[in-house]
């Protein structure tokens, strides 16, 4: 996944729905200490924000650097660039010591990570007992009975140009790995359905579209899924570029020893 996000990173954080602070409330009372937490694929820190109300110190990592340049600042979060050349001890001695992490998060990432070296690190940083991992990620976007249709004919265009790891994500995280015990927020091929409400204007939504790492393969390889003629249906069907409507983003999530992932999927703990 390294560069995979870098050429879109400016709009990235316009354009991506922010998590519910419910969410975060929800993760923060299943850890028995709140000193610690890890936030994997921040990107420009959406999660991590979240996150650092309820945790002393947040530590954001990413393997863009693109994407970190615009990490937005907060006092107890700090933003770490970790290349995928780092080893597992290295990366362990970058978070800190081992068993002193109360909670990992991973949002809208996790399906592009090499889950048994990912999972091999996350248990030997996660405190135990009472270490949380939670992973969520979105894929279904509701609007309207008229604009649905027309959204899932353009996002069937963009099918032959993701990467495969997208599969996880595209299956509702129901497929994806995750050799957890289940605290009761979604378990391992049963993850917990998260809905996660936004309001946005045409212009707001379609910044979203031209975020799909899809979109810029596709442009990349000389093919504009988002031409004129295709923006103008959407915008169609959205009612207007003046009108703001409210979206359903169905999360899935895990939460493990932990796990969660949005849909949401599950939860564990160690």
């Amino acid at each position: 996944m390294a560069g995979l996000f870098d050429k879109q990173a400016e709009i990235y954080l316009d354009a991506r729905p922010n998590y519910p602070k419910e969410w975060y409330s929800m993760l923060a009372d299943h850890t028995t200490h709140h000193s610690l937490a890890w936030d994997v694929g921040t990107g420009n820190g959406q999660a991590a924000l979240g996150v650092a109300e309820h945790y002393k110190q947040v530590i954001g990592t990413d393997v863009s650097e693109a994407q970190l340049k615009y990490a937005v600042p907060h006092p107890r979060v700090r933003y770490l660039h970790t290349p995928l050349s780092l080893s597992d001890d290295e990366l362990v001695n970058f978070i800190g010591c081992e068993g002193r992490v109360d909670l990992v998060t991973v949002a809208q990432a996790v399906h592009w990570f090499d889950f048994p070296r990912f999972y091999s690190i996350v248990t030997r940083l996660l405190r135990k007992p009472g270490g949380v991992l939670a992973v969520w990620g979105y894929n279904d976007i509701v609007v309207s009975p008229i604009f649905d249709p027309v959204m899932k004919r353009f996002h069937d265009t963009t099918l032959p140009f993701w990467n495969p790891d997208i599969k996880h994500l595209f299956e509702g995280y129901r497929t994806l790995p995750f050799p957890f015990e289940s605290i009761g927020l979604g378990s391992e091929g049963k993850p917990m359905p998260l809905d996660i409400p936004k309001k946005l204007s045409f212009d707001g939504f379609l910044g979203m579209l031209r975020s799909w790492s899809a979109v810029v393969m596709a442009k990349e390889r000389g093919m504009d899924l988002l031409s004129e003629g295709v923006v103008k249906e959407l915008e169609c069907a959205w009612g207007g570029p003046n009108l703001v409507r409210r979206l359903g983003y169905l999360l899935s999530s895990y939460g493990p020893e932990c796990q969660v992932l949005s849909k949401v999927l599950v939860t564990y703990e160690l």
